[in-house]
């Protein structure tokens, strides 16, 4: 294996006029160290959330929060809640890093006709606040999965 040695060199004058040459190799290696080990050291939201068990109970919440929440209930009347249970949780686990699959139908063909509003949305998205809350997910995980949730709220409104 070869090894390859880095240096920066550059010259800079002193009060007196004489140039010098200063080697900026060490402060320069322990940043690339010390990047690279920041880069090396993230975990997934999955993994930081403690897995499948975790957004199991999310979602379980989740549920529960809707159940007592006459206006976003009945957007689920007539729904299979167990099959929207197993759907949320894949979509949950698959944005945040985990391992699984979202197996369910799109977006807008799950909220086709249900005119959702932006009031109702905003609703919803604080009853998944309140079931993270209730599991115990610190407020930055909440924000990450929140942020990986963000982008599916255009598939959902107005149809």
């Amino acid at each position: 294996m070869q090894q390859i040695k880095v240096a920066c060199i550059f010259q800079s004058m002193d009060n007196y006029g004489n140039t010098m040459t200063k080697s900026i190799f060490l402060p320069l290696t322990i940043l690339l160290l010390i990047i690279s080990g920041c880069a090396a050291k993230q975990e997934s939201v999955y993994s930081q959330l403690g897995g499948q068990s975790k957004i199991d109970e999310i979602v379980d919440n989740f549920v529960s929060e809707i159940e007592f929440d006459e206006t976003i209930l009945r957007y689920f009347e007539g729904s299979n809640i167990d099959r929207f249970k197993e759907k949320l949780s894949e979509q949950i686990c698959k944005r945040t890093g985990g391992p699984c699959e979202y197996t369910g139908d799109s977006m807008e063909a799950v909220h086709t006709g249900m005119n959702i509003t932006e009031g109702d949305f905003n609703r919803t998205v604080d009853l998944l606040i309140n079931a993270m809350d209730k599991a115990d997910v610190p407020h930055r995980l909440q924000n990450q999965i929140l942020k990986v949730l963000a982008p599916t709220r255009d598939e959902m409104l107005y149809l």
